[in-house]
């Protein structure tokens, strides 16, 4: 009975000695301000490749689209921040104000800023509005146009994937409501798919050994890079909550580098979209 005490102790000590440190870090500030990162699909007009068959001028639309402002609002943003560029600004503060003065104002090419952006601005009483877009083209499609490329294979397999999960998940997003659609593209496997598709996936492409689909996908890096940097250079103080409504694609890069930043901490998107 004594040696077996006395292996139980050893045993006990040994495992006290070997067992990993568990290290508590802090990752954000004591006064990061809280963000609201939703994804949309475009509304109105965009020169994107892939685009949903949307009506942005009938009323039941934006009757869906306004009640879906309801509930964003009430995260109460004091900042809303869009896809815009931000020399831009003061063409964007003043349609915003005209908004405000006349919410029943019609605009000639509506999209999501003046339909969700600009309404979720006029229930939660926010009084700044700021574009933080940068351009950048990139050569999204070259995984289609490169031949002898030595992985055939990837892109392909995904694709499948990715139509079996439509498949499966009955998604049709021509035929979706603004919640469906808006629930859909904030999903996070949705979110990793979309950058995927426009970037992760192009380090796949190479020919003779070197990766020309990096070299694209590295403009689309920088361009949301750049666009999370005018997010940084608006003037914001502790005490602010900021909404951001951006294509998709851009939320998915925004969401890691939200996550990320000391500044910032982000809230669940979904539960404002439920």
């Amino acid at each position: 009975m004594k040696n077996l005490f006395i292996t139980i102790i050893a045993v006990l000590s040994f495992t006290s000695l070997t067992a990993q440190k568990a290290y508590q870090f802090q990752t954000k500030f004591d006064d990061a301000v809280p963000v609201l990162n939703v994804g949309t699909f475009h509304m109105g007009y965009t020169s994107d490749a892939n685009k949903v068959n949307f009506d942005e001028y009938n009323k039941e639309n934006v009757r869906q689209i306004h009640e879906i402002a309801k509930k964003i609002a009430a995260f109460k943003p004091t900042i809303i921040l869009v896809e815009m560029e931000p020399y831009r600004n003061k063409k964007l503060a003043a349609s915003y104000q005209s908004y405000l003065d006349n919410p029943k104002m019609k605009f000639d090419n509506p999209d999501e800023i003046e339909l969700l952006a600009y309404e979720v601005g006029r229930l939660s009483g926010t009084k700044q509005i700021y574009g933080i877009d940068y351009q950048q083209g990139y050569y999204y499609a070259i995984h289609y146009a490169l031949k002898n490329q030595q992985d055939v294979t990837t892109y392909k397999k995904y694709e499948e994937m990715m139509t079996n999960n439509e498949k499966s998940n009955l998604i049709d997003e021509d035929n979706m409501n603004v919640k469906d659609l808006l629930w859909l593209n904030n999903q996070p496997e949705y979110l990793d798919y979309l950058i995927n598709v426009n970037a992760d996936l192009m380090t796949t492409v190479s020919v003779n050994g070197y990766s020309l689909g990096t070299e694209q996908a590295s403009k689309f890096y920088n361009r949301n890079l750049m666009m999370f940097a005018n997010m940084n250079n608006v003037p914001i103080t502790k005490d602010d909550r900021i909404f951001i409504l951006m294509g998709a694609t851009h939320t998915a890069f925004f969401k890691d580098f939200l996550r990320r930043s000391p500044k910032f901490k982000e809230v669940n998107t979904l539960d404002y979209l439920k």
